[in-house]
């Protein structure tokens, strides 16, 4: 399975922030960002790695980091939240 742009399909808008989830179970690589940086559509977020392979993730859209909810090297399930935008 080939993903283009893997945050795009798991992403969440609430009332005032967006959610970024994991698109698949994996292990958290590398954290790109920190929380209360500015970030804009398509940055990278996150090194995601899933079966031997780096998968990064993307941000959805612009905002700013409020929250993020993993650490280096967690492991996540697929849908899992990662972070919140607003």
């Amino acid at each position: 399975m080939v993903y283009d742009n893997i945050s795009q399909t798991n992403w969440r808008k609430t009332k005032m922030s967006m959610e970024v989830r994991s698109p698949m179970q994996g292990s958290i690589l590398e954290i790109l960002v920190k929380e209360g940086d500015k970030v804009a559509e398509d940055d990278e977020l996150f090194i995601l790695e899933a079966m031997k392979m780096e998968n990064p993730i993307y941000a959805p859209s612009g905002g700013m980091v409020k929250e993020i909810k993993v650490k280096k090297k967690d492991t996540v399930d697929a849908d899992q939240l990662l972070m919140l935008i607003e």
